[in-house]
């Protein structure tokens, strides 16, 4: 009996997937470079409990200690998804696979692959016949056994062959739970561009909930108790979502050892795998001010530099934290200056991707990106659809603060928002993100902002030339500024 898919790289991602294939039936094929990590995967399976395996699934997965072996037993046209680490490794097996595939073979690619590598990849590979997709998977290791959110891109010749697979494995929404969280994304690196803005956007919504948490804690003084009621709350209303949801629970969590809230035991330095700041870096390079996901990568880089911060919290001064304001005004404050800086941070990640889309001639469907976000992802929430709505009404709509339904959600937030950042300044409470959320929306609404200045200090210091406002855009002027000045 021959394999319908193949999968190299059995950490934890990669195991949970290949029981999440096989518990829908599909026969897999493992192959690992470590052979003692495939042995004792598959030799494992019998004693899995069920919510993990499936009657039959042990019987429908088989490991191969040769590669050539591995390729082998595929049925045509092949399928191998490598789920390994990104970068070289990743070419390192595509170079290893060569000699065993056929033209019209298929390689996915489902790990967090920089798309610029997956551009690459899906323009040289055609040259060997070979098919290539680069997907993103995102859901984490829950995720990928249960239902992730799926977002494939490459060479859309190979989407006929793999749209079963990945479709019936990916997370399922709507009212009959029937709906894929996974559709074709477009060409090229584009399925790895959309999961690094769906990461970009995990980092800002992560931080956001942080600083939500760090000023109801610091400001007001809630215990874990309290803030669990506050986030229960939070996750009944438009601000529902996986996040919510998570940060909720991790409120109830106590430290076996000590007794105490186990969150409140945990060395506050965060870590990152590097999309995050992939988002940000290409955002630079286009152009783009994704502000809010910069700050809360930055947020993650203070947090590292722990020792430094503890020596100055010993030097450094600042005013005191407690706000003796109405408690139960500023918590629904909080609430909805989260809620605000949210949209922000979707609307940014947009304007990324529409500006991506341009500069490598990608067809993206933003409505449908956000149906791929409903289920099985990390930043999957209760206003998905709405951003379905904004771009089923306007498929060309530049930023989605501009959509009439996010124009009235900030409308309401707004002077809650302002109130709780002028509050965190006010009180030494670092809010970068939603400072920044809040930053970028004045900045956008404003029809004119001081770069006439930066464009005179420009053309000052290097005559660097600039526009005027009486004279037609891209005409360019400069002006002898030693000369004319008064002393």
């Amino acid at each position: 009996m021959q394999n319908d898919i193949g999968l190299i790289g059995l950490a934890v991602m990669g195991q949970n997937l290949v029981l999440n294939m096989a518990n829908h039936g599909y026969n897999v094929a493992v192959f690992n470079r470590t052979t003692s990590v495939m042995d004792e995967f598959v030799g494992g399976l019998k004693s899995e409990p069920e919510d993990k395996v499936w009657k039959g699934t042990a019987d429908r997965i088989k490991g191969y200690a040769e590669l050539k072996d591995f390729v082998a037993s595929l049925k045509r046209p092949r399928r191998v998804m490598i789920m390994v680490k990104a970068g070289k490794p990743v070419d390192m097996v595509i170079e290893e696979l060569k000699p065993f595939l056929e033209p019209g073979d298929i390689i996915i690619d489902g790990g967090n692959s920089d798309f610029r590598d997956t551009n690459r990849r899906s323009k040289d590979l055609p040259a060997a016949g070979l098919l290539f997709i680069g997907t993103g998977v995102s859901g984490g290791e829950e995720g990928a056994l249960k239902g992730p959110s799926i977002m494939p891109g490459g060479n859309k010749a190979a989407w006929p062959a793999v749209k079963d697979i990945l479709q019936s494995i990916s997370a399922k929404v709507g009212p009959k739970e029937d709906i894929p969280c996974c559709e074709w994304v477009g060409e090229d690196g584009a399925g790895h561009y959309v999961k690094m803005v769906h990461n970009g956007i995990e980092y800002g919504d992560m931080q956001l909930i942080c600083e939500a948490y760090f000023i109801l804690k610091h400001a007001l003084g809630l215990t874990n108790e309290e803030l669990y009621q506050v986030f229960k709350e939070w996750n009944e209303s438009e601000l529902a979502s996986y996040l919510i949801e998570i940060t909720r629970d991790i409120f109830t969590v106590k430290d076996k050892a000590t007794g105490k809230y186990l969150v409140d035991e945990i060395l506050d330095t965060a870590q990152q795998k590097g999309t995050g700041k992939w988002m940000s870096q290409h955002a630079l390079d286009l152009g783009v001010p994704t502000t809010l996901i910069t700050e809360a990568v930055y947020a993650r880089c203070l947090s590292a530099q722990k020792d430094a911060r503890v020596r100055a919290s010993k030097v450094l001064s600042g005013p005191e934290s407690k706000f003796s304001g109405d408690k139960k005004q500023f918590i629904d404050d909080v609430k909805w200056a989260l809620y605000a800086s949210k949209l922000v941070s979707y609307a940014q990640g947009y304007v990324q991707l529409n500006a991506a889309a341009e500069e490598f001639k990608w067809n993206l469907n933003n409505g449908d990106i956000a149906l791929l976000w409903r289920g099985g992802c990390i930043i999957r929430s209760a206003f998905l659809g709405d951003i379905k709505t904004a771009f089923d009404k306007n498929p060309k709509l530049e930023n989605l603060l501009l959509d009439e339904f996010f124009k009235k959600a900030i409308d309401k937030a707004q002077p809650a928002w302002r109130r709780v950042v002028a509050a965190a300044v006010t009180h030494g409470i670092p809010v970068p993100a939603f400072t920044a959320a809040l930053s970028y929306y004045d900045g956008y609404r404003c029809d004119r902002l001081p770069a006439n200045l930066l464009q005179a200090q420009r053309d000052y210091f290097g005559a660097h030339t600039y526009e005027r406002i009486d004279k037609p855009r891209g005409e360019m002027f400069h002006t002898d500024w030693i000369h004319e000045r008064k002393i």
